[in-house]
């Protein structure tokens, strides 16, 4: 099974999220606990449904106009969309 054109596109994701957990654990290491509000997202039924039709809105978009390299992307809007989602309703 070969990655094709979603090669370069899970390497561009794969960096911002590593960027996102670098920044979550240094914030976790100047304020304790921060991390659990940060990412609380991910324990959100409301949170999780946006990302979920996000993500599929997006990918069905993207995949009609630029194939599977487009998936990873439109994961990591979800993801993005739940945590602000998430964020505003603190």
């Amino acid at each position: 099974m070969t990655l094709g054109d979603a090669g370069p596109a899970l390497l561009g994701t794969a960096v911002v999220v590593v960027v996102l957990v670098i920044l979550t654990a240094i914030r976790e290491m100047r304020e304790p606990g921060s991390a659990r509000r940060e990412w609380s997202a991910l324990r959100q039924r409301r949170s999780l449904a946006v990302a979920a039709a996000t993500a599929l809105a997006l990918g069905t978009v993207g995949w009609a106009h630029s194939g599977p390299a487009a998936v990873p992307w439109a994961v990591l809007a979800g993801l993005l969309a739940a945590r602000i989602l998430s964020s505003g309703s603190d």
